[in-house]
């Protein structure tokens, strides 16, 4: 038990009664009496306490958590009791969460309840604890406070942000995939399956019209075709300690898995098969899988995935994914390309090249972003845009030389990634290149 702040008040005010007291020593008698009544109702309000019905409080949390995004937990509070009590609740969130709603605080009257839902925004990923919940309430006289513990410790599981996979899946249902800013476009080449035979459309090419089909039925027949399904893509993902670097509210590696998970729905949804292998400080692998529901896989394999303070080995993790996946791939080689990669990057993106499509989708900072658009105001400000241009110059000519050995490149804002990464995937199914 501890006292509450009527108690530090009162002992206060008694003891500004006790320097009165020994400048006029005739009213020392009643300041001892005024004590022994305080001590007295300390000694009663205390025992009241101690035999009084504790509060009950039950948890439930969330299945899961999405990274950034608040998820309700619920708790209820139960009185047992026969008196009402003034209860103070705070959940043991996880680190590095928040709870703008804790502490809860209210009164709950006597065999009454209270149900509490309060808001938890989880900033890291992977598994959380929640700890068990503490309490304290007051005692009749408001005197003490009575402290407590409720609910054991509970683990929940962190996802990365799958907001863009649920907003683009709405939207695909409405056919109104371009309000995301993913187009499907029409490009040459042999990218598309026979699919089946339909009634000819208004501005159906004539080369699409199938004229024996269209002899035989009398009216005009056009074949339907499909993209080619049952391909592969492989995200060759960078778990280094460059993937650290923070981008707004979220570190790099955490924009790089929202665009996986975009890109994972949009090919699942082709028909298409996804594996992830990562490097730099890492060596996990799953194997390419195929369907719709294959997502709850990726997820589950993803949502615990933490960058390393290791240096990013591109030819370790090459040679790793090239042992594992032999059957033509794309591969998606996701980091934050420097200048001075050039020597590990380059030989390790030819090997893969020589039986896999490779991109390489590399995430351009914020802070250099922000350099090179200031204005130049200060000796400072130039120095500072001198630097990021010669950065971007360097990471340029790296691109320029990956290109030239037939390697894709995709070089864009992290937060433009995902919705970027998906329209050059559909670009790539357009033009036949796997």
């Amino acid at each position: 038990m501890t006292p509450t702040r009527r108690v530090l008040h009162a002992v206060a005010l008694w003891g500004a009664v006790g320097v009165v007291v020994s400048i006029r020593p005739d009213g020392l008698i009643a300041w001892w009496v005024i004590g022994g009544v305080l001590l007295l109702f300390l000694l009663l309000d205390g025992l009241a306490l101690r035999f009084s019905a504790v509060p009950s409080i039950e948890r439930t949390l969330p299945d899961r958590f999405a990274l950034g995004e608040a998820g309700e937990v619920r708790m209820e509070v139960s009185n047992p009791g026969v008196r009402a009590l003034d209860v103070e609740v705070f959940d043991g969130i996880p680190e590095g969460a928040e709870a703008e709603a804790m502490p809860w605080r209210g009164p709950i009257q006597a065999q009454g309840r209270a149900l509490v839902y309060h808001p938890v925004r989880m900033l890291e990923r992977g598994v959380a604890l929640f700890r068990p919940v503490h309490f304290r309430f007051r005692s009749p006289l408001g005197l003490w406070w009575r402290r407590g513990t409720a609910c054991a410790e509970e683990e929940v599981k962190v996802y990365p942000d799958y907001e863009p996979v649920v907003r683009f899946a709405l939207l695909a249902m409405q056919a109104r995939q371009e309000q995301m800013g993913i187009v499907r476009r029409s490009l040459a080449g042999s990218s598309r399956d026979f699919h089946q035979l339909r009634e000819y459309r208004e501005g159906d090419p004539l080369s699409q019209i199938d004229w024996k089909a269209t002899s035989r039925r009398l009216s005009l027949i056009s074949r339907e075709f499909q993209e080619q399904r049952n391909q592969t893509i492989v995200f060759l993902t960078d778990t280094g300690r460059r993937m650290r670097a923070m981008d707004g509210e979220l570190p790099q590696f955490d924009h790089c898995l929202n665009a996986m998970l975009l890109l994972s729905y949009v090919a699942l949804r082709q028909g298409d098969q996804v594996g992830v292998q990562s490097f730099g400080g890492s060596n996990r692998w799953l194997p390419p899988v195929k369907g719709a529901h294959s997502m709850a896989t990726l997820l589950h394999h993803l949502f615990d995935y933490q960058t390393t303070p290791e240096p990013s080995d591109f030819a370790a993790g090459a040679e790793r994914l090239q042992a594992r996946q032999r059957r033509r791939a794309l591969v998606v080689l996701l980091t934050n390309l420097r200048g001075e990669d050039a020597p590990e990057v380059l030989p390790a993106l030819k090997i893969l090249a020589s039986r896999h499509l490779v991109m390489l989708a590399s995430l351009r900072e914020q802070s250099v972003e922000a350099a090179r658009t200031t204005p130049v105001e200060a000796y400072r400000d130039a120095l500072r845009f001198a630097a990021a241009e010669r950065y971007d110059g360097e990471r340029e000519e790296v691109m320029a030389t990956l290109r030239g050995h037939g390697v894709l490149t995709l070089d864009v804002p992290a937060q433009e990634l995902p919705v970027a990464l998906a329209n050059r995937y559909l670009d790539i199914k357009a033009a036949g290149r796997l």
